[in-house]
């Protein structure tokens, strides 16, 4: 599947579904999900832990309410127990499972973070590879925009490497 990049706050993004990124308790604290809870300006984040917890990897869905988008998806690519910590699975897996429930949403527009990289710890490099080796995999069927979105701009510049490399740019 093709997708392409972008640099700035998901919180600022429009498309159909936002994908936060998640643990499995679905409390929204920091980085991804502070910014998108701010952003919302509703319930979301009580929303969101209504709903949990979910398994590793799994996603939940929940409204986007001031966000510029329907839906936002909970991917949860981190556990609340433990360490703590992301793998190569769960980020794979969370990433698989946004994409579709985004589909089966119905969703033409998606943007997508570096899942597993902030509080969980996983490298940046190589959390963003399997991301863009997931999304770029995907056959969907309703999807037809698809952007990955790194807040810093070193990070992006990183992103933009890894994406071109996973694309054959």
């Amino acid at each position: 599947m093709e997708f392409a990049t972008v640099q700035g706050d998901i919180a600022e993004q429009s498309a159909d579904a936002l994908v936060n990124a998640a643990g499995t308790s679905l409390q929204m604290g920091s980085g991804v999900a502070g910014a998108l809870r701010r952003g919302a300006n509703g319930p979301i984040n009580e929303e969101a832990t209504s709903k949990g917890p979910i398994d590793l990897g799994e996603v939940a869905v929940t409204d986007a309410y001031d966000l510029d988008a329907e839906h936002v998806i909970h991917a949860a690519a981190m556990p609340h127990y433990d360490d703590g910590r992301a793998t190569k699975q769960s980020i794979r897996d969370a990433t698989s499972h946004s994409l579709e429930t985004a589909d089966e949403l119905g969703c033409e527009s998606l943007v997508v973070p570096i899942l597993g990289t902030g509080a969980a710890a996983f490298e940046f490099e190589d959390g963003a590879r399997l991301v863009c080796e997931t999304i770029a995999a995907y056959e969907s069927d309703t999807l037809e925009d698809v952007r990955v979105i790194a807040y810093s701009p070193a990070k992006y510049r990183l992103l933009e490497d890894i994406a071109g490399e996973v694309r054959g740019d």
